[in-house]
């Protein structure tokens, strides 16, 4: 019994421990399988997904292959489209040495780039189709749904953001930035400044060119343009085109030296020290409108002619205003308010008569729309002229008339005031001035609403010349010697009748007015001599020394003292006029002869009869002072006219009412 109880514990033992190997092996290889059940665990939903079809309703799974095919066409097609876009990026060869197989091979993108824009939203959309049909029937895994979602969802937002730039990879805008810069490139090499001269000579023509480019760069602009349009770039061209050739126009016109045209008010005293800046004004202003604005004119409808009248008339316009119209219309302008005088109603006249010359043009090239800010300032600049000039001219009278309170000249020569009006009636009644006077005149009267007529502008000269007159008058009477008087009225009516005789305004006056000037002259040369110089002779008297009837010395005294009578007046009188000027050669050396004639033959007479009787005695020198060529040299010494400037008078505003002053200028004489 106790065998067999020892037998069933061996046989026990072995069973478990052959148990515990099998276990031992069992967990070794549980070892092993771990990594592998990983694995397979992390496979499980690709498979799952993989045999999901298998698994789906069979209807559904037939219907899948269609909706695949419909997608799989467009999309196929947008591809190769895609692929032959990138090819041409290899095509697009340099637009400078190829422009037509450039233009070309752009079209070909635009085209490619159309079809894609309206095929590929077809693909996007059958796409879809196949998604929601795999997701509703359940046949793809719902993460790769959503993935597929996720790719579409880009898509349509880089459709709907920008199109063309996301399709090509930003292919065609490139293309198009070189084109643009091609454009530029043509503009600017063939945009050479016109050769000209800021002072050709009498009958010359500056050099201009036939033609501010030539044709075959205009066809190639417009070929640039016709691309560049299609693709909304218009204003980016005409952007350019301004920039350039209204750069290039500027050029042109900085060889004429243009800086005067920013001059203010403040920074010059009137009219008259800018007077060479308006004379070239003209010039320059006439050279600008009828060569460089004109030629921009004809360019820019040459290339832009296709787009329309508006198109380039506003790309003129902005060419014509930032090339420097407007400097040249604002230094009229400022012109215009500057101080009042004489001299400016001549400038002002200047002026009207270079916009009147260039009124067609003015007309034509600024006549549209586009040129509202040029017409503007250009009627604005007419208005003021007009007006100013008229103003001027209306007060001239006036403002003769107000210089009566001005003393007249210390040296009784002729005020400046006369000669400055003689001069100014003349150049008013002259070619250059009258009939743009005149056309001025009219149109003022007929903003006023009235007529008219010339003898209005002949009365109004008449009647400053009658303000003259009065003004000689009340002059005249102004000195307290009347000698002087005298030699005042002999030079201011030898020049009336001398200046004026055979000029226009004296043809106005008449030959009856200018010969009693000439009268008048004479009547007071024959005073000036006989309260004068007329009076020396009578102190060289022979009374008492004929026959020397109280004895030598008698003589001798009597002579000395006639001498010493005579030698103080003479002195007196010299010192005196020495100090007068008569400003007309032929008149002074006619008056000197005079005076030559009433003195010297009487003193060298006297001086060869009695003159031995002082001559040896010792205090000789005092009475015996002269000789008769040393008077007679001293009396052609006299009146000599002294370096003098002239001016013009001003008229100035001050609370309302004008006042007179007197300027000193260069050219236009006025009375002080």
């Amino acid at each position: 019994m106790v065998d067999k109880g020892i037998e069933h514990l061996v046989s026990a033992r072995k069973s478990l421990k052959l148990s515990l190997e099998k276990s031992k092996a069992l967990g070794l290889s549980l070892e092993k399988i771990g990594p592998r059940l990983d694995e397979i665990n992390q496979r499980l939903p690709s498979l799952e997904a993989a045999v999901r079809p298998i698994r789906a309703q069979k209807d559904a799974l037939a219907a899948v292959g269609g909706h695949i095919n419909r997608a799989v066409v467009p999309a196929t097609a947008v591809l190769k489209v895609f692929d032959a876009i990138h090819g041409l990026e290899k095509s697009l060869s340099d637009p400078q040495s190829d422009l037509p197989g450039y233009l070309g091979v752009l079209k070909r993108l635009e085209e490619a780039l159309m079809f894609l824009g309206e095929n590929c939203g077809m693909a996007i959309q059958w796409l879809a189709d196949i998604v929601e049909y795999l997701e509703d029937h359940k046949v793809a895994d719902s993460r790769f749904i959503s993935n597929l979602k996720k790719a579409l969802e880009h898509l349509r937002e880089l459709q709907m953001n920008e199109e063309r730039g996301c399709l090509d990879g930003g292919l065609l805008e490139a293309a198009l930035d070189r084109l643009e810069i091609e454009f530029r490139r043509l503009l600017t090499e063939n945009s050479v400044p016109l050769p000209m001269s800021s002072s050709p000579l009498p009958g010359e023509q500056a050099c201009i060119a036939p033609s501010p480019l030539p044709v075959a760069v205009i066809q190639k602009l417009q070929a640039i343009l016709g691309r560049l349009i299609a693709n909304n770039r218009l204003d980016k061209c005409i952007s350019i085109y301004i920039e350039v050739r209204s750069s290039n126009v500027r050029a042109s016109l900085q060889a004429l030296n243009l800086d005067y045209l920013e001059i203010s008010v403040s920074e010059f005293n009137d009219v008259l020290s800018i007077e060479g800046h308006i004379a070239q004004w003209g010039k320059h202003l006439e050279f600008a409108v009828k060569h460089l604005f004109e030629a921009e004119y004809k360019l820019c409808n040459d290339v832009f002619e296709r787009l329309g009248l508006d198109v380039w008339m506003s790309c003129f316009a902005k060419i014509a205003a930032q090339a420097g119209i407007l400097a040249f219309l604002q230094f009229g302008k400022t012109v215009t308010e500057s101080k009042k005088d004489p001299i400016k109603l001549l400038k002002l006249l200047d002026i009207f008569a270079s916009l009147n010359k260039l009124r067609l043009d003015f007309n034509r090239l600024f006549g549209g729309g586009a040129c509202a800010e040029i017409q503007n300032l250009t009627r604005d600049l007419i208005r003021r002229v007009i007006e100013g000039a008229c103003e001027i001219f209306w007060e001239l009278s006036v403002q003769v008339e107000l210089q009566r309170q001005v003393p007249p000249p210390p040296d009784g020569s002729v005020p400046k005031l006369v000669i400055f009006i003689a001069d100014y009636c003349n150049k008013l009644l002259g070619d250059d001035y009258k009939s743009i006077l005149t056309q001025v005149l009219v149109i003022e009267r007929s903003w006023k609403h009235e007529k008219f007529q010339e003898r209005l502008l002949i009365g109004e000269l008449l009647s400053l010349m009658r303000s003259v007159e009065l003004n000689l008058d009340k002059w005249s009477k102004a000195y307290e010697d009347a000698v002087l008087s005298s030699i005042f009225l002999m030079n201011n009516h030898w020049h009336l009748y001398k200046h004026l005789k055979g000029t226009k305004l004296g043809s106005l006056l008449g030959d009856s007015w200018l010969r009693e000037h000439e009268q008048y002259k004479e009547y007071y040369s024959a005073i000036f001599l006989r309260e004068s110089w007329g009076k020396l002779p009578s102190l060289l008297s022979r009374e008492g020394l004929i026959l020397f009837s109280g004895g030598r010395a008698t003589a001798r005294d009597l002579v000395k003292k006639r001498l010493k009578a005579f030698n103080e007046a003479f002195d007196d009188m010299y010192k005196k006029q020495s100090n007068w000027v008569i400003l007309d050669k032929d008149l002074r050396e006619k008056t000197c002869q005079v005076i030559v004639q009433a003195i010297v033959p009487v003193y060298r007479s006297y001086m060869q009869n009695y003159g031995p009787l002082v001559e040896q005695d010792a205090s000789a020198s005092k009475y015996a002072k002269y000789t008769a060529q040393s008077l007679e040299k001293m009396l052609n010494s006299l009146f000599q006219p002294k370096p003098v400037k002239y001016g013009s008078f001003k008229v100035r505003q001050s609370s309302g009412k004008f006042n007179n002053g007197v300027t000193d200028h260069s050219t236009s004489p006025v009375a002080k």
